[in-house]
């Protein structure tokens, strides 16, 4: 099972809006490579979505039949939020019904 956590608007190469709901999956427990210690994460994505912004909002909390999965993809740069370090990704997280 997968959550709605929220809803991201956003403008596409036409200059549409259309809105994008972000899905969260179950937590569950990961063992830190550097450290050894064990920590709580849950995997997360966004998928976009034909809803107008008041049914976008109704949906937050919903949850929906699927998972998120690891996919891997073409290597990009990616941004830490908390520290600001650019390091290397090949994946990313997607729905699956």
């Amino acid at each position: 099972m997968v959550t709605i956590k929220n809803y991201q608007m956003h403008v596409n190469a036409e200059g549409k809006l259309f809105i994008s709901l972000e899905l969260i999956g179950d937590a569950e427990i990961i063992q830190s490579k550097e450290t050894g210690r064990f920590y709580v994460t849950a995997k997360k994505c966004f998928v976009p979505s034909t809803f107008d912004e008041i049914t976008a909002k109704l949906m937050i909390g919903k949850e929906m039949a699927g998972n998120i999965v690891k996919k891997e993809c073409s290597a990009y740069e990616y941004r830490v939020p908390g520290t600001g370090e650019i390091i290397s990704l090949s994946h990313q997280y997607e729905y699956v019904p």
